[in-house]
């Protein structure tokens, strides 16, 4: 620890950042802060990037790991450090770890997916597999912390890892001084924590804005006293921490402004926007700010934003989900679903019209058995292709006009 102080406010200060900055610097990759010009467009404001996916473990969580692993007595390195991760903070732990000859044990839950495993063992990690949820892991971790001597390491309720969260805002402010706000994702608080200490500091005018996903209402709550139960699949697993820090939660009361909630729907088009326009890799947690400023365009018209892109760590296959259900959202996929005789000849007539209106198909499904159609009917899908919505409504509207019945499927 950096201080001995128990006031928490008097535990994270800019001093604590600088210091950091200063500690980890030659470490860790001062990534660019860029102004985009699309998405400031779209927004209606400014929008300035800090591209943290470009860190080598492509998170930010790097930089309070390694604060934390610098400020450790040598005696605690030389037995090892442990934490309770399965997502950032496991890898950058892991990594500065290994490259510090510091033994990384990470407990996970059996249910963390193999490829997070073995991005952790790959950078150094000694993973231990135990308990089904996170809780269980976390639980696993603090006996094992007392039975072997190890230094446990908290992802973000601890002064000196916020410390080293908070300077992302450092640089971004050295940057981009004349920033009007801040909007940064917050799941148990700690990169939020660091980043609001530095603005209040640097720029007490500042709004400092953060970000939850809107299943994952934890530190809104805890500040709010909603009744906001937390739970349930989001995009934005980075951010998905149903009990916020302690600490944190003291820090964000005092120097953070409001907190916004962001629908999963919202994720997804940020985090499709960023590789379409800005062609990078952004996870859902790392999007959320994007995603806030866009669904509430109104609160940050005109505005001068500063937006840390935390982590860019996604599964690929979600990613191509993301994208591809995006497209639909945008009309550039669609999926119709049309009655047909079942005869022949049918389905060369309804394809007619998709050539008449220059939209490409891609899948077709027949059912015959599950639907309430006579016997002599059939349901067929088709999924496709077009430039827009306004290609696809002049498609439906000339199919209803030649007698078929049809209707687009809907996203849920």
């Amino acid at each position: 620890m950096t201080s001995q102080a128990t006031d928490p406010l008097d535990q994270l200060t800019i001093d604590d950042v600088r210091a950091a900055h200063a500690r980890i610097e030659d470490a860790v990759v001062r990534t660019p802060m860029l102004l985009s010009r699309t998405l400031s467009d779209i927004a209606g404001a400014e929008i300035w990037l800090k591209f943290e996916n470009l860190q080598f473990t492509a998170a930010y969580k790097e930089r309070g790991a390694l604060n934390a692993l610098l400020l450790m007595p040598g005696e605690a390195r030389a037995r090892g450090v442990i934490a309770a991760s399965a997502g950032n903070h496991s890898q950058g732990l892991s990594y500065h770890g290994t490259r510090l000859g510091v033994p990384v044990t990470i407990v996970m839950p059996r249910t963390t997916p193999a490829v997070k495993v073995m991005q952790t063992e790959s950078v150094g990690g000694n993973v231990v597999l135990e308990g089904d949820t996170f809780d269980e892991a976390y639980a696993y971790a603090r006996k094992l912390e007392k039975e072997r001597g190890l230094t446990f390491v908290h992802p973000f309720d601890d002064p000196d890892v916020a410390a080293g969260a908070g300077t992302v805002a450092l640089e971004m402010l050295e940057d981009q001084p004349d920033l009007d706000c801040m909007v940064v994702p917050i799941g148990g608080g700690g990169l939020m924590s660091g980043m609001a200490t530095v603005a209040r500091a640097l720029n007490p005018a500042m709004q400092i804005v953060g970000v939850e996903a809107a299943l994952f209402p934890s530190m809104h709550h805890a500040l709010s006293g909603e009744e906001m139960p937390a739970g349930g699949d989001t995009l934005a697993e980075g951010i998905a921490v149903k009990e916020p820090g302690t600490f944190t939660r003291a820090i964000i009361k005092e120097r953070v402004d409001e907190i916004l909630l962001v629908e999963e729907p919202n994720l997804e088009a940020a985090v499709a926007l960023l590789l379409q326009i800005e062609k990078t890799v952004v996870e859902g947690a790392g999007a959320a700010g994007l995603a806030a400023v866009l669904a509430n365009k109104e609160k940050f018209a005109g505005k001068r934003i500063g937006l840390p892109l935390c982590g860019g760590n996604i599964d690929s296959r979600l990613l191509a989900t993301v994208l591809l259900r995006n497209l639909a959202r945008d009309g550039r996929l669609a999926r119709l679903r049309i009655a047909l005789k079942d005869q022949p000849g049918a389905l060369h007539k309804v394809v007619s019209l998709f050539e008449r209106h220059n939209i490409n198909i891609i899948e077709v499904y027949h059912q015959r058995v599950f639907t309430k159609l006579p016997a002599k009917g059939l349901i067929t899908e088709i999924e496709c292709e077009a430039r827009n919505k306004n290609q696809v409504e002049a498609l439906i509207k000339d199919m209803r006009e030649n007698g078929y019945d049809v209707h687009t499927v809907e996203l849920a």
